[in-house]
């Protein structure tokens, strides 16, 4: 049960290298993970993933994949599967946490976003992609909410390297999102 770099988001498949280049040693965390097809991804590379949801049944496939992956005897690196709530803000869910690379698909809890820069290690890396206001002329979802405005998540961002940045729609399936790909400065000042 291999997860292949078919299944996993276009956007980290493109940018897989730069992982290549991390110097630290605290793995990645994979933040409303799902079922992990991101996050898989890097495993089979040998990079410790720590898979984060609140829902029981998608990290209790995450791991089985994980012991499916074990059972073909692939080396693999550490790997927790983290029943958490994120939105929980007020309980600060990522205090005392540090990850090189932090991966956000299809989600947006916008207290969150502090958090998640700050459990970023210094040098490390963002990958965030999300539907953007414009999704409602496609389908889900449609509350605001969970809908990025424009260029809302480059200005989150916008002290750190941006790598990669898109905003508009992609196809196969039609969806309007926002894509971001950004390494956190090495020196002090950045939040």
């Amino acid at each position: 049960m291999s997860h292949s770099i078919a299944s996993a988001s276009e956007l980290l498949v493109e940018n897989l290298s730069l992982f290549e280049n991390l110097n630290g040693s605290n793995g990645i965390l994979d933040l409303a993970c799902g079922n992990g097809r991101n996050g898989l991804l890097l495993l089979q590379s040998n990079i410790a993933v720590t898979f984060a949801d609140n829902n029981k049944s998608a990290l209790s496939n995450v791991d089985s994949s994980i012991s499916a992956l074990r059972s073909f005897n692939l080396e693999l690196a550490n790997a927790e599967c983290w029943e958490v709530d994120l939105e929980q803000v007020s309980v600060k869910p990522l205090a005392n946490r540090c990850f090189d690379a932090v991966l956000v698909f299809n989600y947006l809890h916008r207290p969150l976003l502090p958090a998640i820069k700050q459990v970023i290690s210094k040098g490390g890396l963002i990958f965030y992609e999300t539907f953007t206001v414009h999704q409602t002329k496609f389908g889900r979802p449609a509350n605001p909410d969970y809908l990025l405005k424009e260029n809302e998540l480059l200005d989150a961002f916008k002290d750190w390297e941006v790598i990669k940045y898109f905003e508009g729609i992609k196809t196969n399936p039609e969806r309007a999102v926002a894509s971001l790909v950004a390494r956190k400065p090495s020196q002090n000042g950045a939040k």
